[in-house]
């Protein structure tokens, strides 16, 4: 019997070895280590030499190598820092900054992206003063662009002006990488966030992508409304000068967003969290949203956003897409 466990022993080491040998080699593969020649040597040489400590494991040598290049690659891995000076792609490449004084919210390079296609776009940007004592709603939007499970999440902040700024956690991504889903859990993505015009943040997605999107309006006091903006905003601004790396898993869209709302644990490791496309239903179920007594299906039907199939994102975009929803929506 004793045996028989030992077997087991061995045979789950050498499955954590490979399991650990693996991620290693996706983490040089999808690092942004330059050159790529020298970033596609890590990726096939660490293997390697992990392979080559197996087959030679009776030698005397073969474990202190093995467990050397482990702690190589962990003291690179967990070394390896978040950067701001790195060649973006063309719609990441300006970040937004925020600053608060007397309970205004001055905002530098808000994002207002004119999109002809999801390729051809110019860039535009401008500063703007959001008064705090202004804020008056809060709406979460979910965007789907394959299935149920997973959605892009973010949020829009209104103000009495008849204004709205949205914010998305988002990869920020390099020109020379193409967006890959899997790069998003190791180090390959800085954090960004996103700070744009509806027309921009919400259009591209209802207009130009041609996206499932759905706006919902979050049931807040004005108390907890104003403390989740200012925590972005403080956010916004710490990222300029402390970069952090985006991960898929425990970093991403809609964390971020529970992360800021200061939310306990076992919300933010919800199932309906981790599988993005159910979010709106974790917060129906808890009580945030307004739902004018409906069901989160009813709810879901009327809070989608609904454009003509030749729409453009104009500068009446934010008034447009709420007269799109069905007038008992709760979104206003």
């Amino acid at each position: 019997m004793q045996t028989v466990w030992s077997k087991l022993l061995v045979w789950a080491g050498y499955f954590f070895l490979v399991l650990a040998t693996a991620f290693a080699a996706a983490a040089f593969y999808y690092s942004t280590v330059q050159p790529t020649a020298l970033r596609l040597l890590l990726t096939c040489a660490f293997p390697a030499g992990i392979m080559t400590t197996i087959v030679w494991r009776k030698k005397r040598w073969s474990k202190p190598v093995c467990g050397g290049l482990f702690a190589v690659f962990l003291a690179w891995y967990l070394t390896d820092p978040p950067r701001n000076d790195r060649d973006w792609a063309k719609e990441y490449a300006i970040t937004a900054d925020a600053t608060l004084t007397n309970r205004v919210a001055h905002v530098t390079n808000v994002r207002n992206i004119t999109y002809r296609t999801t390729e051809e776009y110019t860039p535009h940007y401008y500063t703007a003063d959001y008064a705090l004592d202004d804020l008056t709603s809060l709406d979460l939007v979910t965007s789907y662009w394959a299935g149920e499970n997973i959605a892009h999440v973010f949020l829009s902040f209104g103000f009495k002006d008849g204004r709205h700024l949205a914010m998305s956690i988002e990869t920020r991504r390099q020109k020379r990488f193409d967006y890959s889903a899997i790069a998003g859990f190791f180090h390959h993505y800085e954090t960004f966030y996103v700070t744009a015009d509806e027309r921009d943040l919400i259009g591209v997605r209802t207009d130009i992508r041609k996206e499932r999107v759905y706006l919902y309006n979050l049931a807040l006091s004005a108390q907890s409304r104003e403390r989740l903006f200012v925590s972005y905003l403080q956010e916004i601004h710490k990222l300029n000068s402390h970069p952090a790396w985006y991960n898929t898993l425990t970093d991403n869209c809609t964390t971020g967003i529970l992360t800021r709302a200061q939310a306990k644990l076992r919300y933010r490791l919800d199932w309906r969290v981790l599988l993005s496309g159910h979010t709106a239903a974790l917060a129906y179920d808890l009580g945030l949203l307004n739902t004018n007594g409906m069901s989160f299906a009813q709810l879901k039907a009327h809070s989608r956003i609904t454009r003509p199939d030749n729409a453009t994102p104009q500068d009446t975009y934010s008034q447009d897409i709420r007269k799109s929803l069905t007038p008992d929506a709760p979104a206003k």
